[in-house]
């Protein structure tokens, strides 16, 4: 094998990324939209009161799952917020949020017309679904490397890299959800003279719900598993705290930004769960 010598993947993939960078002035603009999309989250944020933020998670929380009386877990949730703000970490915990929030917008924008496009193409699946196994199990700091050489250091370099790693589930459960719709019901509603569009949006899409619901369940836990990671290259938030502890051998402190996380992605599991039809799923095993 050294008689044929090493194929140059290193260098046609520098390559590939050194024509990209000649678009800055596309990847300029991204970065400007998304800085503008991120800032307004966090004014949000911001300018609520953290009591009053953690009063409409609770009656929000309440709400989804008032079928069911989820009661430990909102206890859990009004003791996870008021550990995370007696420790100082309040706002680190909204800048993550912030990010998991816009990466989960855009893996929603992409990977649901994404997967229902590999549903209706077999051609489309066949290229489509081999990438996603590619971005799936491809380490997750090597996606920091395009994400610096195309929007630098910040935050959109960090949702850049989290969008990446967290897309394939939406998109693979999304085409799994569509093509599961039961063919009777496919054939009920061209009886009635149902378009293409009407039987995907009154059909399909309502059906296939759950399992869509349990793609952007999979992407949020994914996303929030960059915030460390992601904080390599600036991005802010209890990931940062996390980052810092480890470089000055701070084990408390990275402990306590760790519970953090860990408290932010149980109520973020639980509520995407419950708004995927889980809380029903619950109450009709209760009766």
């Amino acid at each position: 094998m050294a008689s044929i010598g090493a194929i140059p993947i290193a260098k046609w993939v520098n390559a590939f990324f050194t024509w990209l960078t000649g678009f800055a002035g596309f990847f300029n603009a991204i970065t400007i939209f998304l800085n503008a999309v991120m800032n307004g989250i966090q004014w949000v944020f911001d300018i609520i009161p953290i009591w009053l933020f953690i009063a409409i998670i609770l009656l929000g929380t309440w709400f989804l799952f008032r079928k069911t009386k989820h009661w430990g877990f909102m206890l859990f949730e009004l003791l996870g917020f008021l550990l995370i703000w007696n420790q100082g970490y309040w706002r680190d915990m909204t800048q993550t949020l912030d990010l998991v929030l816009t990466t989960c917008l855009l893996i929603v924008i992409i990977g649901v017309p994404l997967g229902t496009w590999m549903a209706k193409s077999k051609i489309v699946e066949t290229i489509v679904s081999p990438i996603m196994s590619f971005l799936q199990t491809m380490p997750a700091f090597v996606y920091l490397i395009p994400a610096v050489a195309l929007f630098g250091i910040g935050q959109v370099p960090g949702v850049f890299a989290s969008v990446i790693f967290s897309i394939p589930p939406i998109v693979n459960m999304t085409n799994l959800g569509i093509r599961q719709v039961p063919s009777e019901y496919l054939e009920v509603s061209e009886s009635f003279g149902c378009t293409a569009w009407q039987k995907l949006f009154k059909v399909q899409f309502p059906l296939a719900k759950p399992t869509v619901m349990s793609g952007i369940n999979q992407g949020i836990m994914l996303a929030l598993s960059m915030v460390v990671i992601a904080s390599m290259i600036g991005t802010l938030g209890l990931g940062e705290a996390v980052y810092f502890a480890v470089g000055r051998n701070d084990v408390g402190t990275g402990f306590a930004a760790g519970i953090a996380i860990v408290i932010l992605a149980i109520v973020l599991d639980k509520i995407s769960k419950g708004l995927g039809g889980a809380n029903k799923t619950d109450a009709g095993s209760n009766e």
